[in-house]
């Protein structure tokens, strides 16, 4: 909040108060009589300062009254700044592999639980855009629909775990589900990133299938390919013998990623460790900012009457003064 005139120029008449404080000091001096008496003895009870610096309070009541109304004709108002905060939000479908393969630990601590933890870190850092979260293995379903309270989509998120669903890699259902989640979408961007490590092998509908409805609705695809190179190592739990660790072939077909990534305007990341996996959900953020425009406008509120009124009220005392104890015999 703060404060300003809107007729300022008005504030210059305060200048005459001054003038009028000098002129009254000069007149008070300046004026004397003398009468003649043959005994003094009973002016001697008069307290005549007193009564003299008494009457100085009907000028300064004056000078208040005339200092109010000027600031009054200045128009004293406070402001009150404001923005209206106009966004194009973006919709964000997050589609991640949950297949028993995505325990292999060449992503540290394993794959399922690094693409949870760099998601997670993705959706703390978005604001104004929905996400939502599609998640697959031998089938797919959505985890949580588009939403923008993001406390409830990190609590989906924290639920998600190995063998919640059928095993497989269902990559074009799952592209599919997501698909139909933002095909009714006004957004003014359409995101799926899709995370996975295989190729796909379960499922009625294939990857360029659903890339085709995806690029039919103008959804954008970020494809992620979760794995090393070569082989990774997997954990067993045997019986017998406990965990142990195989080797296992990585397959990742990224040549189905590319493309459907290309089909959708979108594009193709691999990730071999944890650190290049932080690094393209940090790409992909900064792709897909949310653009905002802030208007910004200031609210005043007329303050003149509360001046108008106190100067009324000074104007009346003067007046109920000047008639009552300091009244002047005529």
């Amino acid at each position: 909040m703060f404060l300003r005139f809107a007729d300022p120029y008005f504030l210059f008449f305060l200048l005459l108060i001054p003038l009028l404080v000098f002129w009254y000091i000069r007149k008070r001096n300046g004026k004397g009589g003398t009468l003649r008496f043959s005994y003094l003895g009973f002016a001697k009870a008069v307290h005549r300062a007193s009564a003299e610096r008494a009457r100085h309070v009907l000028f300064v009541l004056r000078i208040f009254v005339l200092g109010l109304l000027i600031l009054a004709f200045a128009r004293p108002q406070s402001g009150i700044k404001g923005e209206e905060v106009i966004t194009q939000g973006v919709d964000i479908i997050l589609t991640m592999d949950i297949s028993s393969s995505m325990l292999a630990e060449d992503i540290k601590p394993n794959r399922v639980d690094a693409a949870k933890e760099v998601a997670s870190t993705f959706v703390k850092g978005r604001q104004n855009d929905r996400i939502g979260m599609v998640v697959f293995a031998g089938e797919a379903y959505t985890q949580c629909p588009l939403t923008i309270d993001y406390g409830i989509i990190l609590g989906f998120l924290d639920e998600i775990h190995v063998g919640m669903i059928e095993d497989g890699t269902a990559i074009g259902m799952g592209l599919a589900t997501a698909v139909n989640r933002l095909r009714n979408s006004e957004a003014k961007s359409k995101v799926i990133i899709l995370l996975t490590d295989g190729e796909n092998n379960r499922g009625e509908i294939d990857p360029i299938t659903a890339a085709q409805a995806a690029q039919a609705f103008d959804i954008r695809i970020y494809a992620v390919g979760a794995g090393t190179r070569g082989t990774a190592m997997y954990p067993v739990d045997d019986p017998i013998f406990g965990r142990r660790y195989v080797p296992m072939q990585v397959n990742i077909d990224e040549k189905t990623l590319t493309r459907i990534a290309d089909m959708t305007a979108g594009q193709y990341f691999r990730a071999t460790d944890r650190e290049q996996l932080d690094s393209i959900y940090r790409e992909i953020d900064e792709m897909e900012k949310t653009e905002i425009s802030v208007n910004e406008y200031t609210q005043y509120s007329e303050l003149f009457f509360y001046l108008v009124g106190a100067a009324g009220l000074l104007f009346l005392g003067e007046i109920g003064l000047a008639h009552t104890r300091f009244r002047k015999i005529p």
